[in-house]
């Protein structure tokens, strides 16, 4: 069994800053591509960051230049560095990551339970 916990949305004004984590717990084997998307109340869930196993990072128009994805494959955990927060980044956090379990070496793709940021003065 692996899990997704994500941790440190929060209330921040406009203009701040926040770094969500995303911890992987259980029997991993390894871990390959990983994401965040959001969903907004009323809208559809977006992609917005990645870090594949390879080492590039990606991430969508809207956060270029303001967020920043990483991961610490030590601690089996990524994260997503956000300046310069907007409103319009107000939404539910999510994480996805591609796992490999250590017990029968199968991929599979999981989500976490998500965390709420709200941007707001």
């Amino acid at each position: 069994q692996v899990q997704l916990v994500e941790s440190g949305g929060g209330l921040v004004q406009p203009g701040g800053s926040l770094r969500l984590s995303c911890a992987a717990s259980g029997s991993i084997l390894r871990i390959n591509d990983m994401a965040w998307y959001r969903q907004a109340p009323g809208k559809q869930r977006e992609w917005v960051a990645a870090i594949p196993s390879g080492g590039s990072t990606h991430s969508a128009d809207s956060v270029k230049g303001r967020f920043t994805v990483s991961r610490d494959n030590a601690k089996n955990t990524m994260y997503l560095q956000m300046n310069s927060l907007k409103p319009e980044d107000t939404a539910v956090y999510y994480c996805n990551a591609d796992v490999v379990d250590r017990p029968t070496v199968v991929r599979r793709t999981y989500w976490g339970q998500g965390t709420q940021v709200t941007v707001s003065s």
